[in-house]
């Protein structure tokens, strides 16, 4: 063994000992069951950059559309490159976590100034949001790189393999501790098929709640299945959850909807328009009247976000600052614009509803 590996109620030695065996059956299960993905189709270099891009925090089902979407526009390097950040945004709109988009929008353009496009994971990790799994996953699948992948699934696969009792702090602790068990069991001749059979079947058979396992292909070495608790596996330590209340503004006024544009600066959302908060407003507001209540978790965060129409006066109209990063947007200009995820659906179907013609923002 290499390094320090986390506690376990076994030893790896069985995997080890039979090794081809195991490459064996995991790689025909993959051959065979596989699920038919767009980026597995015709694969590039390009596809496989943009979909690891999208699949960060994102489920494979919600990444199909996207990714469709996407090669239609931007289905290259070149084309990427060429494009405005404004349009890369807006092919992103919904997925989320918007600097996926900013560092694979730099990362073309980096791409595209070289002679000699690197095939070393460590050389991957110098471009802008390549980390460990990002280098591992596309060096590994598009250049045989022998560097194994560690991501959820694979976390939960090699726990239970091995019936690690660590408990670990998070997933990034998780993957930094198992890095180098999985590192000692991949298929160095067919890295990017073993790394993609792992994931694959974390996702699809070895699942967190209700794992498959009589269809695992590998579960004659599993020692979380013979324990018969494979769910059990891996452990983590719970997290806080914080709640967090947010009021946000629904005002329309001669056909335009206020919204707040955040700035460039902002950590998260950088210039992706959302629905105000209320608390931007350089007045207080006394005739207000709730029309929605929605919810969404983010992380550990489970935040209710409550949205008010409000009556203003010409006058308090007026005074709504544009420095505040407060913008009137014409109602016929909302599918130009980049919104969040969220707030575009909420705005559909406050719209739908009515809301601009049931609560008029003048007397």
């Amino acid at each position: 063994m290499v390094g320090k590996m986390p506690e376990c109620d076994c030893s790896s030695d069985l995997i080890l000992k039979n090794k081809q065996a195991f490459h064996g059956r995991l790689l025909s299960w993959y051959r065979n069951h596989r699920r038919e993905l767009p980026w597995r189709q015709s694969p590039s270099l390009y596809k496989t950059v943009v979909s690891e891009f999208m699949l960060q925090q994102t489920q494979v089902e919600t990444v199909i559309s996207y990714f469709n979407r996407w090669l239609c526009v931007l289905p290259d390097f070149q084309t990427l490159a060429r494009a405005k950040e404004s349009q890369v945004l807006k092919q992103w709109e919904g997925l989320g976590y918007y600097s996926r988009a900013r560092f694979l929008h730099r990362l073309a353009r980096q791409i595209v100034q070289l002679k000699e496009i690197p095939k070393d994971a460590q050389s991957w990790q110098r471009f802008p949001g390549v980390g460990p799994y990002l280098s591992a996953a596309i060096t590994s699948i598009c250049f045989g790189t022998p560097v194994a992948v560690v991501d959820g699934n694979v976390i939960r696969v090699l726990s239970r393999l091995l019936a690690i009792v660590t408990t670990f702090k998070d997933g990034a602790s998780a993957a930094r501790a198992l890095r180098p068990l999985a590192q000692i069991l991949i298929d160095v001749h067919r890295a990017g098929d073993y790394n993609q059979a792992m994931m694959e079947l974390g996702a699809t058979v070895c699942l967190r709640q209700k794992p498959l396992c009589g269809f695992c292909p590998i579960r004659g070495y599993c020692q979380a299945y013979k324990s018969g608790i494979p769910q059990a596996y891996p452990r983590f330590s719970k997290r806080k959850t914080a709640r967090v209340s947010i009021q946000r503004l629904w005002l329309i006024h001669k056909g335009a909807l206020l919204l707040q544009r955040q700035d460039k600066t902002a950590r998260r959302l950088a210039e992706i328009y959302e629905l105000p908060l209320l608390e931007k407003l350089p007045f207080q507001v006394a005739d207000e009247r709730l029309l929605a209540v929605r919810k969404r978790s983010i992380s550990n965060q489970r935040i209710e976000e409550e949205i008010y129409a409000v009556h203003l006066t010409q006058e308090n109209i007026l005074r709504i600052p544009s420095s505040a990063n407060l913008h009137w947007v014409s109602l016929n200009r909302l599918k130009q614009i980049t919104l969040s995820g969220p707030h575009r659906r909420w705005i559909a179907e406050l719209l739908a509803y009515g809301a601009p013609h049931r609560w008029l923002s003048t007397h």
